[in-house]
């Protein structure tokens, strides 16, 4: 069989191979390479010709996680070995008979363990939960299994999504898979709170997973893994079924090896959904017809941002020439910055205009985002208490008071505590003016500091809006992603050395994007040649241009030196 391995594909695969290519397994190869090193859409092409089955892709995802997961520890539990290979037998004889699903029919996805499930628990990683079970299927997971998908298993995370780093899980810390070396001995952080679904794609245990992302937490992660993750407009995807941490700010997300392969899984999950109340009708999201027209090759007549002001790190000279000057502080590292103007450059010789813009307000971002988040959290697990919903403790006989705090006590773990309590105080009534609302209000800046930077009009603002456009605005925006490589798992444990709110700066780049609702992609760019792990850029798009936003990515995929 003749197969060819197109540059973006190969440079995806290096995401997954490099630290694991050394461990071979019997598993299949096709034109030299494994199963669990491809994208969907290479075995997708594969199954169709006959080259290879759903249960050989199951057979060899399930093998790696044999393999490694007692090491990386990316999964909670994993479906049932019998059930599994029925689905991927009924894969395989839809896609004989001429019948196939879709693109994900016969594909071994992840879940992310705050997805209701109803076959496998549902836990958000959290002794409180320990024992439940859904009697539904997030909305979300409904869709997978209806187009076709497989289930493996539910991945770790931080307890509840409160966590950048997946260490705050009661199943555990993740490690990230990247060089599967430092595993046992410098072990780094898979960043979180979808920690386990970024380190179960990037280290071949599954094709595809889905996270949750509140600030960052699909983003983080794919950066410090080196794999795609990709967070769409809030609203587009149902949040039906998925356990909420905060409200307004709780995003489906996708993590995946390719950006191809994210659209994939997005077109299939961006389905208006009535049982949501924040599930945004698909018209609102129909491209505005006077739009300036995608290439389909290059980046003619798109125009990217720069952010004068980086999310209160850095602060870019104007200037004529691609290589900007920049200013920054320690905490953003040199190679990061590098490899940002590198991309800039790229773009630009893909045929992009390179336009400096001014957020203002996004330097407000993190203080704003962990006022209100923490305060919704607060509200929303105060469910939790034993009576009505929770596991209880059982060393308690006395009063419901007392009941209700030893439950939680012994229920949550110490960085839910500490962000209840913070919550708790925004909410009370000294604090409510002073921080809740005037959060609320920098939230609002955030997302007029947007809308005046992206020639597309934001749909959500009326139909009296839709001709207010920025013309000299910008289709998307580049920036960071973290503002270092994943850190050593014993760094961010130091309790001596490190103050536990330190760990907050991590979502500083991703949480501006959160708060105003917008799209925002991660692609793995390059390789950090101080520790040789992965570094991830940003891209963001106006409210509803997801497409225009994937192109952008496809194409800077397509730049990414991770290879060299």
């Amino acid at each position: 069989m003749n197969y060819s391995i197109s540059a973006r594909t190969a440079y995806a695969v290096s995401c997954v191979s490099r630290g694991f290519q050394t461990y071979s397994t019997s598993t299949k190869t096709v034109g030299g390479r494994r199963i669990w090193q491809m994208s969907i859409t290479e075995v997708n092409n594969l199954m169709e010709s006959g080259g290879i089955t759903p249960l050989e892709l199951v057979q060899a995802c399930t093998e790696r996680i044999k393999l490694y997961d007692d090491h990386v520890n990316a999964f909670v539990e994993i479906s049932e070995k019998d059930k599994v290979r029925k689905l991927a037998e009924q894969s395989g004889k839809r896609i004989r008979d001429g019948n196939k699903k879709g693109p994900l029919d016969g594909i071994p996805i992840a879940i992310k363990d705050n997805f209701c499930t109803s076959e496998l628990k549902t836990t958000c990683a959290s002794a409180m939960l320990k024992d439940f079970q859904s009697p539904f299927n997030a909305t979300v997971v409904e869709l997978l299994i209806n187009s076709g998908a497989i289930i493996l298993g539910k991945t770790n995370m931080d307890e509840f999504g409160m966590g950048s780093e997946t260490i705050h899980s009661h199943f555990g810390k993740t490690r990230n898979p990247y060089h599967i070396q430092d595993l046992k001995d410098g072990a780094r952080i898979a960043g979180g709170s979808s920690g386990g679904s970024a380190a179960s794609v990037a280290s071949g245990m599954c094709f595809a997973a889905l996270g949750s992302d509140t600030g960052g937490s699909v983003r983080l992660p794919a950066s410090y893994c080196g794999v795609v993750g990709f967070k769409p407009s809030y609203g587009r995807c149902s949040r039906w079924g998925l356990v909420a941490y905060a409200n307004s700010l709780d995003t489906v997300g996708i993590l995946a090896r390719t950006v191809e392969d994210a659209r994939l899984v997005y077109n299939v999950l961006s389905i208006y959904d009535e049982k949501d109340t924040t599930s945004i009708p698909s018209e609102i999201f129909q491209q505005d017809s006077s739009h300036i027209p995608i290439c389909a090759d290059n980046l003619t007549n798109i125009r990217v941002g720069v952010p004068e002001t980086n999310f209160s790190l850095l602060v870019f000279e104007k200037s004529c020439k691609i290589d900007w000057q920049s200013y920054f502080v320690s905490e953003l590292d040199t190679t990061i910055v590098t490899l940002w103007n590198k991309a800039i450059d790229y773009l630009n010789r893909r045929g992009a205009t390179i336009i400096p813009v001014s957020c203002p307000s996004t330097q407000y971002a993190l203080p704003a985002y962990y006022i209100l988040a923490p305060a919704e959290a607060s509200s929303n697990l105060a469910r939790y208490d034993g009576i009505r919903y929770g596991s209880r403790c059982d060393n308690v006989t006395e009063t419901d008071e007392t009941l209700y705090v030893a439950t939680r006590d012994e229920g949550f773990g110490e960085e839910v505590k500490r962000r209840i309590i913070l919550g708790t105080y925004t909410l009370t009534e000294g604090s409510y003016l002073n921080c809740f609302l005037q959060a609320q209000k920098v939230r609002q800046l955030i997302q007029t500091d947007f809308d005046a930077v992206f020639t597309k009009a934001n749909p959500l603002n009326g139909l009296h809006h839709t001709d207010k456009k920025a013309p000299d605005g910008v289709d998307v925006l580049i920036t960071p992603v973290t503002i270092s490589t994943a850190p050593k798992i014993t760094e961010v444990t130091n309790t001596e050395g490190r103050n536990a709110v330190e760990a907050y700066v991590n979502d500083v780049m991703t949480i501006p994007a959160s708060l105003a609702g917008i799209p925002a992609i991660s692609i793995p760019f390059g390789i950090s040649p101080k520790d040789g792990y992965p570094v991830g850029l940003q891209l963001l798009a106006q409210y509803g241009d997801e497409q225009r936003l994937l192109h952008v990515a496809s194409i800077l995929e397509e730049g990414s030196d991770i290879n060299t």
